[in-house]
């Protein structure tokens, strides 16, 4: 293995932690013996093409420093090869970090961990989701978060969380379920009307809302929440419990296991990692150990 080490760099990230960050993390690699060089694009597709391409080289490892979206441009990278990847997570959210047990906002610890698991080679493989030709590693959702996210996106001000919880509020007043046609693995498909659907290889997104719970990254399949046909004053019972991850008991939320899921709606779009992926109809595909992870 390589002795170099990539850093990929978000110096945006958390509003600017992203910049801050990879020094301490550069640092405790250094200290280790390895040494580093940094990848920063001037925008994310430039950066995914220098990170592609270090990746080629024969990089020792990847290490995101940012959030999830920084995570998420990164697997686009390094899934289905070799090249293992360690995260320094001090973006707003950091649902992949918290689900993988990875330190949040500690730069330095995460660089030391990541050193200390290229030094033993010990890696912890983890399942990914593959939907239209992309890699995701936490949920894939649609339907009213799908809504909440296409709407938060297109809002300038507040920033940071707050922006979305904004955005919830703004949804509520106009959203109703749509009639979605869900396919699990290669049974019949099931017709139904549902607020969201929730397609979880990790258990949370949006900064701690833990909507897959039980999902785990590495048993070969994803959880599937769908919260079915709510009221306004449902959701507004139901949302909240999303954090805790106990809405999974309400009569309204029904969750499956499958490796293969379609969703069909009119009118919806699927985010993945917090990212757009397009409108319905999408497929995802759980992939079993397809990333090698420094943790």
């Amino acid at each position: 293995m390589s002795a170099e080490i990539t850093l990929f760099v978000n110096p945006t990230a958390g509003r600017g932690r992203g910049a801050h960050a990879a020094q301490p993390a550069a640092s405790a690699l250094r200290a280790a013996g390895f040494s580093v060089r940094t990848v920063v694009g001037a925008d994310a597709p430039d950066a995914l093409v220098r990170l592609r391409a270090a990746v080629r080289e024969g990089t020792g490892a990847v290490i995101a420093v940012g959030g999830d979206g920084m995570v998420s441009l990164a697997l686009q990278a390094v899934a289905g090869t070799l090249v293992p990847l360690g995260v320094v997570a001090v973006g707003t959210g950091n649902d992949f970090a918290r689900a993988l047990g990875l330190p949040v906002r500690e730069p330095a610890a995460a660089g030391r961990l990541a050193a200390r698991v290229l030094k033993e080679g010990r890696f912890r493989e983890i399942d990914l989701g593959r939907v239209d030709g992309r890699w995701y590693g936490t949920v894939l959702c649609s339907g009213f978060d799908s809504r909440v996210n296409d709407r938060g996106n297109r809002m300038r001000l507040p920033a940071g969380r707050f922006k979305y919880d904004l955005a919830i509020l703004a949804e509520l007043a106009a959203f109703r379920p749509l009639r979605y046609r869900i396919t699990l693995d290669d049974g019949p498909p099931v017709e139904t009307e549902a607020t969201l659907v929730a397609v979880g290889n990790g258990s949370s997104y949006g900064g701690g809302m833990r909507i897959c719970p039980d999902a785990l990254p590495d048993d070969g399949l994803f959880d599937v929440t769908v919260v079915g046909d709510c009221s306004r004053a449902t959701l507004l019972k139901v949302f909240p419990r999303v954090y805790k991850g106990t809405h999974t008991g309400h009569p309204k939320v029904s969750v499956h296991r499958a490796a293969k899921v379609t969703l069909e709606a009119a009118g919806s779009t699927a985010y993945a990692d917090g990212e757009p992926v397009g409108a319905l109809p999408v497929t995802a595909v759980c992939v079993p150990s397809a990333v090698r992870l420094l943790s």
